[in-house]
């Protein structure tokens, strides 16, 4: 089963989610929704036998907000991923999503997220409409609510003419657009990007940047973007480093340079690193 669909049987499973309404709108008694950060990370450790994947990280984002995980390959990125989209199960520390502890409550932390992990998960066979109509099922949106918002996001990302298309005649730059109007279409109040522009060319590169930048900024959008690509990493963002599966320095891009006595990012992840940067 593909990432996204473990995440949307997570979020749709369970009788007390009510499957008609929209993600945004689903609440329970005492949810802390209109108050919490949409994601708070406390604590979290993680080891694979013996080896030590990540070692109490803890962070938060805040609503709007456009945070960069930057770490090398090997750092725990795609760890801290899989344990915040619940395909890991934590053992040590906390995950809140919009005040939903994951372990506890993992439809309703689930339901708020949106995700785009590193591997494709288009089913190539589908077309664009139906891989999209899919993910909304799981979710539960009415087929005729779901066709609106399916144009909407597509239209959003420039595929309007491309949408009865079998996904495996688009370009890699052109399924990556189409995994992020997936992931949009329950309305997510948060975004998870694992590595997304790995392979594509320079051109849907830019456009993925600028289109979650517009999301962040236009939306409020709360969004977690992982690369070991420092040239994604602006000055207008946010950054958490991550090696070797700590945190060595997070906030502002030019608070961490400033922090760092460094002249630039690469400069700054160069010096925490030890002048590893790629």
């Amino acid at each position: 089963m593909a990432y996204c669909d473990v995440v949307g049987h997570e979020a749709v499973k369970g009788a007390t989610v009510d499957l008609k309404t929209d993600a945004s709108d689903r609440r329970s008694t005492g949810s802390p929704d209109s108050e919490a950060l949409p994601l708070v990370v406390a604590g979290l450790s993680h080891a694979f036998g013996e080896r030590q994947a990540l070692d109490d990280v803890s962070f938060e984002l805040n609503r709007g907000d456009r945070t960069m995980l930057l770490g090398l390959n090997g750092a725990g990125k795609t760890t801290l991923f899989s344990l915040i989209t619940r395909l890991y199960n934590h053992r040590g520390g906390s995950i809140r999503i919009f005040g939903w502890e994951i372990k506890q409550k993992p439809s309703e932390a689930l339901a708020r997220l949106g995700v785009v992990f590193q591997l494709p998960t288009l089913d190539p066979d589908l077309s664009v409409t139906q891989n999209l109509s899919y993910h909304a099922a799981l979710h539960g949106l009415p087929p005729r609510e779901a066709a609106v918002r399916i144009r909407r996001e597509i239209e959003r990302v420039g595929l309007t003419d491309r949408m009865h298309e079998k996904a495996r005649t688009l370009s890699g730059g052109q399924r990556r657009r189409v995994e992020i109007a997936r992931a949009l279409i329950h309305r997510p109040k948060m975004l998870l990007l694992d590595e997304p522009t790995v392979g594509l060319d320079i051109a849907s590169r830019q456009f993925l940047l600028d289109h979650v930048r517009m999301l962040c900024r236009e939306e409020g959008l709360a969004a977690l973007w992982a690369t070991h690509l420092i040239d994604e990493v602006d000055s207008a963002a946010r950054v958490i480093v991550l090696h070797r599966g700590g945190i060595l320095a997070q906030g502002p891009v030019p608070d961490v340079i400033r922090q760092a006595n460094a002249a630039s990012i690469r400069e700054a992840f160069d010096k925490l690193t030890g002048g590893r940067s790629e």
